[in-house]
């Protein structure tokens, strides 16, 4: 049995996040997808409701569990027997940072990084875009699942 991470901050999971963890559930047994804590940032929904919206956005992907980490990855990883970490690209620019980070990883641990192009109709967006459109009352129903839009717009006030 197959296990993977899909890791990120998810500050709020987006369409482009859902489409990256749906394929990687096609491809492996079990994706674990783990929200990540940076103590550096404040986010805009704290821990608990990101892993919430990402559980209800996905609740038909049965082989697809929530998890959160305050610390290396890799260390996740080594704790919790994962046999790959699934990260998607959206441009050029992702790629030279992510593979420096999968090199990285791999020489810590030996585990191996697999990357998943991001689908061109989810290529632009981003969480913070996102927040910062819906912040100002713009439409972001193309860009996140209708549970998200609906946790936007109660932050929001909309």
């Amino acid at each position: 049995m197959t296990r993977v991470v899909c890791p990120g901050s998810f500050d709020p999971v987006t369409k482009g996040h859902l489409d990256i963890i749906e394929r990687a559930a096609h491809l492996f047994d079990e994706v674990v997808v783990v929200v990540l804590v940076n103590e550096s940032k404040k986010g805009l929904f704290d821990t608990e409701q990101r892993m919430d919206l990402i559980r209800r956005s996905l609740r038909d992907s049965p082989n697809v569990t929530v998890d959160f980490y305050a610390g290396l990855l890799v260390d996740y990883c080594a704790q919790n027997g994962v046999d790959a970490i699934v990260k998607g690209l959206r441009a050029v620019s992702d790629f030279d940072y992510e593979l420096q980070m999968a090199q990285m990883n791999g020489n810590l641990t030996g585990i191996d990084t697999v990357f998943i192009p991001t689908a061109p109709d989810y290529m632009f967006i981003a969480s913070s875009l996102v927040k910062e459109v819906a912040r100002h009352g713009g439409d972001v129903a193309d860009l996140v699942s209708p549970v998200v839009l609906n946790a936007l717009d109660a932050k929001f006030g909309h």
